[in-house]
């Protein structure tokens, strides 16, 4: 053991090579203290830069009876800094046996750990020489977690009863420090070589393939498998399980294989084909072989999130793995197609190429997402994928409107700070701001941009600038011909560097500067709201943040530079324009009866129409509604009731827009249309205000009535016809409208007659099984059917139906057994409690439950974790009285920084009800005028 003098003596060069701020014996209250009482030698909750690993020889043995696990680590480090301390990651495990392996003999370390950090200090006694390599030896011992990271705990029951365990691997993002003592953080990638120690009647699974088993004493047997490309420790995976799996081999000659539970391994043959043809064109896109000889997918009984992108094997809930034709729905098939297309997407972006600190996630999610539209485009056609991509845009600047919303790029340091960086910003916000570049650049521009980005910085990490230069040196693209032969019409593509027609532009002769451009976009939170003005051939252009809030200082200093496109009345052609300052004004090349800018919302940004602009917006909608395309339909209703909120535009003029929606057809203005209107009525459900709720769902009911009584209860149509089936049909039966409510009962009747047996249209199931959760036999026997059914797709429908149940002692009892996790999984409870409080008989009941369990809660789902913040919002975003917004603010007062009340999405949570009253104070009276108002010229007519 090292007396405190020597120690400090010790730090004199390492603080100098940290950069970091050590502890100063002078200021003990401020020291950080090992467990042992003795001084840390590092006080940042970023591990220094002095060593780093190059390669870790694991070894783990998981005891499945026990619940517990043991290993050896071996890490190879290289030294950058003379050193007498190494510190790493580990988190709430045993340490013993800690050696020095140098090239002077097998020393031992002492070891102080730190952890509220999560650190370990091994002390040398002697100097670790810069430029030498050493090897570091840690024996551990840990439980499994009973959480869902970590290496956890999984369970499922047969169909026989039993009840089977498993253990999984969840280490993104700072949670491989819970399985094995590592340098966690994704910038420290290595290279591993894992041994698993497992039971015969067990398999092994890890990153790469097996290499052999060895059989040891007492019956157990260790699997050896390759080692790994050089990775990020968050990307290490392993899981012991009785799987069964089915494999095909890709045409790139590398083999795909899906992992089941063996009762479920019947499902998964869509899943399998999806990842074949997935990987196939993502090797071909991205111009770089997949790396690995084998990708797994494995499905896990017990997953918090949706999937997880380990390089080599991709893990999964079971819902977004298992298809079954018979019984599984188009949304179905879409959304797992979109989960797979995700994670293999990450298998370049993320994995190969990793951002170099956690700021920067969205390089990895903003691009898995975008890629999931780009290669479903082209793979599944038929999927009619970006009928879906507008309401990720939307669904982004929800949060990116409010105050408390983050830069895409964000200063984050601890875990929990890391954790609340996985929300609709680093995906959604990521993706719409790529897809705004890729229109920007053209797609085969950017198509070389991102393959040039990958090929430069593989198994390296990156910086978002680092993206920005590969995509900004255009003139070196349209002047190569062997850089985008096959590849793009560059003749086209610089054509479009000029002036175009007029004085609509990109850019007036500036060089193209994209990370200027994209800088505005990444580093500042927000987006802005463009003011347009028409006035014969001038148009007058303005920018501001869209802020949802009465403090109008928050969105002062705020720039961006936004690539502008518009259409007229006079020529559908898409117009493009550069705006870089808070004002511009352009001319158009004739007058026009209207103009629309954003074409088909390509831009992440809002338009407000100024003068005239939206009653000649309103009047081409009621008149010719197809002259503009679904996406601009849908996002003039998005815009229009967004500008409501902050004053730019009445309540009444929003209303008058959406009359137009009796004549909407296409699911993305539909379902947008209903997005916009729903909520209103979902206000009124808790504010005890039954006439204005019940006047206008019955405004809703009668505006889409048409489209309503044209839909079939059957599977035929599109993809997007059938998913907008099943919404239709499920609002219209939850809104007890009559045709709906008679059909779906007869069904639900004639079903549980049959004893489920009787097969239903896929797409008609949910406002079936609505219908039949009214009563208490319903829901009784569609609990029973939940109970014995193995196909996961109608688990999950029957689930969602008993929570919209009027029948509160069910809706509190499926709260408490999910928590639980025996009848009803654990995994299930954040959806299980989010759809309770949406029900209006259930909101109270979901906030008292969010109340009194909140610690298990936190434990269970971790601190910061998409998954909380989504309770937390979800469970409240629908209050609009001072008395809940007191409520809920005490509550959350109450906790502590260990328990959550520093977390981002209360304050989220504050801002949104607060909101909530000002739009309800100022506008439910101007809705109770105009559907009166409505409501007497209908009158009128009928007289």
């Amino acid at each position: 053991m090292l007396a405190a003098p020597v120690l400090l003596l010790l730090l004199v060069s390492f603080r100098h090579s940290s950069g970091a701020q050590l502890p100063d014996p002078d200021q003990a209250k401020d020291a950080l203290l090992a467990t042992n009482g003795q001084l840390f030698p590092w006080d940042s909750m970023r591990l220094p830069k002095t060593v780093s690993p190059i390669h870790y020889d694991l070894n783990i043995r998981p005891n499945l009876t026990s619940l517990d696990f043991t290993g050896v680590v071996r890490i190879q480090l290289d030294v950058h800094e003379d050193t007498r301390v190494v510190v790493l990651h580990a988190k709430q495990m045993e340490i013993t046996n800690v050696w020095l392996l140098a090239p002077e003999g097998v020393r031992p370390l002492q070891v102080l750990e730190y952890p509220r950090f999560h650190q370990l200090a091994l002390m040398s006694d002697s100097v670790l020489t810069k430029g030498r390599r050493y090897e570091v030896q840690l024996e551990f011992a840990a439980n499994l977690s009973d959480s869902f990271h970590g290496f956890y705990k999984s369970t499922y029951r047969t169909s026989s009863g039993e009840v089977r365990v498993l253990a999984s691997t969840q280490f993104e993002a700072t949670f491989a420090r819970a399985a094995f003592p590592c340098f966690d953080e994704p910038a420290f990638k290595a290279n591993f070589t894992i041994q698993i120690i497992r039971e015969p009647r067990h398999i092994a699974i890890s990153n790469m393939p097996l290499v052999n088993t060895v059989a040891l004493p007492g019956g157990l047997l260790e699997d050896h498998f390759d080692t790994t490309v050089k990775m990020s420790t968050y990307l290490v995976a392993y899981i012991v399980s009785d799987f069964l799996s089915v494999s095909k081999t890709t045409q790139h000659n590398v083999t795909i294989s899906v992992y089941a539970v063996a009762e479920k391994i019947d499902q998964t043959a869509f899943a399998l084909d999806a990842a074949v043809k997935l990987l196939d064109f993502y090797d071909d896109y991205f111009d770089i072989p997949y790396p690995l000889p084998k990708q797994d997918l494995a499905a896990i009984p017990d997953f918090q999130s949706g999937a997880m992108e380990n390089w080599g094997l991709t893990t999964y809930r079971e819902t977004a793995l298992f298809f079954d034709p018979n019984k599984s729905s188009a949304s179905d098939k879409l959304g797992i197609t979109k989960v797979i297309a995700h994670e293999l997407a990450h298998q370049w972006f993320g994995n190969l190429v990793t951002m170099e600190w956690w700021n920067d996630l969205w390089l990895n999610e903003g691009f898995a997402k975008f890629m999931e539209y780009i290669s479903l485009d082209i793979t599944y056609p038929e999927l009619q994928v970006n009928d879906f991509f507008l309401v990720k845009c939307f669904d982004a600047m929800e949060v990116d409107s409010l105050s408390s919303s983050h830069p895409v790029s964000t200063d984050v340091e601890n875990p929990t700070q890391i954790q609340e960086m996985f929300d609709d910003v680093s995906y959604d916000k990521g993706a719409c701001i790529l897809h705004m570049l890729q229109d920007f650049l053209t797609p085969e521009v950017f198509e070389i941009g991102i393959i040039r980005y990958l090929k430069r910085y593989s198994y390296q990490n990156t910086v978002s600038s680092n993206l920005w230069e590969s995509l900004t040196d255009v003139s070196d693209i349209c002047g190569s011909d062997d850089l985008v032969e096959g590849r793009m019409k560059h003749k086209e593509f610089c054509s479009r560097r000029g002036v175009q027609s007029g004085a609509s532009k990109w850019y007036s002769g500036d060089e193209l500067d994209v990370r200027a451009i994209m800088n505005t976009w990444t580093l500042q939170e927000g987006f802005p709201l463009v003011t347009v003005e028409v006035k014969g051939r001038e148009v007058r252009l303005s920018q501001e943040r869209y802020l949802k809030t009465n403090d109008h200082s928050l969105a002062e200093g705020f720039l961006w530079q936004i690539p502008l496109t518009y259409m007229t009345s006079s020529s559908k052609t898409t117009h493009r324009f550069l705006l870089k300052t808070k004002t511009d004004v352009l001319y158009l090349p004739e007058e026009a009866d209207w103009v629309k800018f954003n074409v088909d919302m390509s831009g992440y940004y809002l338009v407000h129409y100024a003068g005239d602009g939206w009653n000649s917006l309103i009047k081409l909608l009621q008149h010719n509604h197809t002259a503009l395309s679904s996406n601009d339909r849908a996002s003039l209703i998005h815009n229009v009731f967004q500008l409501v909120s902050t004053g730019k535009v009445r309540l009444d003029t929003a209303l008058e827009l959406s009359l137009y929606l009796s004549k909407e057809t296409e699911i993305m203005a539909v379902t947008q249309g209903l997005g916009e209107l729903v909520p209103l009525y979902k206000l009124m459900e808790k504010r005890d205000m039954a006439v204005l709720e019940n006047q206008m769902k019955d405004y809703i009911v009668d505006l889409f009535r048409g489209l309503i009584d044209r839909q079939e209860w059957t599977d035929s149509g599109s993809v997007s016809e059938r998913v907008l089936r099943s919404y239709l049909l499920l609002f219209s039966c939850v809104r007890k409208y009559a045709p709906c409510v008679t059909k779906a009962t007869k069904l639900f009747n004639s079903w549980r007659d049959s004893d489920g047996i009787m097969s239903l249209p896929v797409d008609v199931t949910m406002a079936v099984f609505v219908i039949g959760a009214q009563t208490p036999q319903g829901w009784d026997f569609l609990f029973e059917e939940y109970r014995r059914s193995l196909q996961m797709s109608l688990k999950s429908r029957l689930k969602s139906a008993m929570t919209i149940s009027p029948l509160q002692d069910k809706l509190k009892w499926m709260m408490e057994q999910s928590l639980h996790g025996e009848v009803m999984k654990t995994q299930d409870l954040p959806g299980v409690v989010v759809s309770v409080s949406k029900n209006p008989r259930g909101y109270k009941l979901a906030w008292d439950f969010l109340q009194a369990n909140w610690p298990t809660l936190i434990k269970k789902f971790d601190l910061g974790s998409s998954t909380i913040s989504h309770l937390v919002t979800e469970v409240t975003n629908q209050y609009s009285t001072k008395e809940m917004l007191d409520e809920v603010r005490s509550f959350f007062g109450s906790l502590t920084e260990e328990s959550g009340s520093e977390m981002r999405c209360i304050r989220q949570t504050y801002e949104t009800i607060e909101e909530n009253i000002r739009w309800a104070n100022t506008n439910l009276p101007l809705l109770q005028a105009w559907l009166d108002k409505r409501s007497q010229r209908a009158r009128h007519l009928d007289l």
